[in-house]
């Protein structure tokens, strides 16, 4: 939206006075709009905020203190010029106590009044540029200190087009294997956003069943099902004028992404049971493993859905991907598990090179829950590899599937013999499995039960 032009807001009660300032402020090159009366001056003020306003103390109904009141309600940077042609100490002390920038006295000589007007504007664009400069200082320093951990050069592109996209109000679809941190990405771009001092909320959509995601996406009224006691808003509404992070999209069942397609494009949520839709107004970032675009052949996610959240497209490479990123983020970690004022403890040489020797499958998630477990294991100021994962020191040298693979697997093979090789090595035990793969126990049952795998 462009912004619009500065203009002065004259209020009085007099004809002749408000023809006469009009034409004297607009000689000058000002806009100028002009209103006879208090009650006119409030009703002018309601329709738009004037850059600077010029109004009479004494009139009839609505007076000029009333005016300033409201004004400075709606914009107290506002500069606010008092006339009146029955001054008193009194009333200018009470005036300037209020926040006027001017106490001006009838009659006044015209070039005073444009001396005050012009001093008025200046006072108000300085305003304006000092207060954004404090926000991009502030926007500066909060990049530098809540940045994600990364200094490759694929992840600097992610961050790179997130610190560009954050700005805007445009939807973001993150990509990437479970670990990665897409959440982390997602909460970084809010603190980004003009949306940085309202709500963020998220939710995992494969966490919950389809009538409980949608009590907790839209809301519901009370007695539309069995325990709805009372009525309940939504995260969509309780994240009004924030941002809000859909985990795990492609785990959502038709039914929720029709509604929530819905609720995207009309900027509106009806709650369960309930007849009239309420407003919102919130920014949308989704998130997914899966390839949405696969999934949209398979017929499981919707074509309309998908390009409404593919506004901005952003793929967190995995930890693999990035080998020059693993010392960084495990001094982060170790300096987060030591606590403030506490001394991290640091990897060995020989456990970190098992570190970057590693694949991490599990990505970022499974490093920090390598190095809690080894935080807990070691008692001197060093990690070494004895307090590591097995998975982490240990090279397998085994084939990972019995039978031979094609010559060119697709995705779908290799990730099918990679869960069947990370489930035979932790014997079969689903929940350690899940872990290891940095995914939910829900998702690793789902890709088990389509992959047709052997569970024991």
């Amino acid at each position: 939206m462009a912004e619009q032009e500065p203009e002065i807001l004259v209020v009085d009660d007099e004809m002749g006075i408000l023809e006469t300032l009009e034409i004297l402020l607009r000689g000058e090159g000002y806009t100028v709009r002009t209103a006879a009366g208090g009650r006119a001056g409030l009703e002018a003020l309601e329709t738009r905020v004037p850059a600077v306003l010029l109004t009479d103390i004494r009139m009839p109904g609505v007076t000029g203190l009333e005016i300033q009141s409201r004004a400075q309600e709606l914009d107290p940077e506002l500069p606010v010029i008092l006339m009146t042609a029955q001054a008193s100490l009194q009333s200018a002390m009470r005036a300037v106590n209020q926040g006027a920038f001017y106490y001006l006295q009838k009659p006044f000589a015209n070039d005073e009044l444009l001396a005050i007007c012009r001093r008025a504007m200046e006072t108000r664009t300085l305003k304006k540029e000092n207060r954004k400069l404090k926000k991009e200082v502030q926007v500066r320093s909060r990049v530098e200190q809540e940045r994600p951990i990364g200094q490759s050069p694929s992840f600097l592109e992610v961050l790179t087009l997130a610190e560009t996209a954050a700005p805007t109000d445009s939807t973001l679809l993150i990509t990437g294997e479970s670990g990665t941190g897409k959440e982390v990405l997602a909460r970084f771009v809010h603190r980004m956003s003009e949306r940085s001092d309202r709500p963020f909320y998220s939710i995992n959509c494969g966490a919950l069943p389809e009538s409980l995601l949608e009590s907790e996406l839209f809301g519901h009224v009370k007695g539309s099902f069995t325990g709805a006691v009372r009525d309940k808003d939504g995260l969509l509404v309780a994240a009004e004028g924030g941002t809000f992070f859909l985990d795990e999209i492609g785990e959502m069942t038709p039914k929720t992404q029709v509604k929530l397609l819905r609720a995207i494009q009309e900027r509106e949520v009806t709650p369960v049971g309930a007849t009239e839709s309420i407003r919102i107004d919130v920014r949308i970032i989704a998130a997914t493993n899966r390839e949405l675009e696969e999934e949209i052949r398979s017929g499981r996610f919707r074509s309309d859905l998908y390009y409404r959240l593919n506004v901005i497209a952003v793929t967190i490479p995995p930890l693999r991907e990035r080998q020059e990123d693993i010392p960084l983020l495990a001094n982060y970690f170790l300096k987060k598990l030591a606590g403030e004022g506490g001394t991290p403890r640091r990897l060995t040489e020989e456990a970190m090179e098992a570190f970057l020797a590693y694949d991490w499958p599990g990505n970022v998630r499974e490093m920090e829950n390598a190095l809690e477990r080894a935080s807990v294991l070691s008692t001197g100021p060093e990690i070494g590899v004895q307090a590591l994962p097995s998975r982490v020191t240990e090279r397998p040298t085994a084939r990972i599937v019995d039978d031979t693979p094609p010559e060119n697997p697709t995705m779908e093979v290799i990730e099918r013999a990679y869960i069947h090789w990370v489930l035979k090595a932790e014997g079969g035990n689903k929940s350690r499995t899940a872990e290891v793969l940095g995914i939910d126990p829900s998702t690793l049952y789902r890709k088990i039960n389509r992959y047709e795998i052997d569970g024991e």
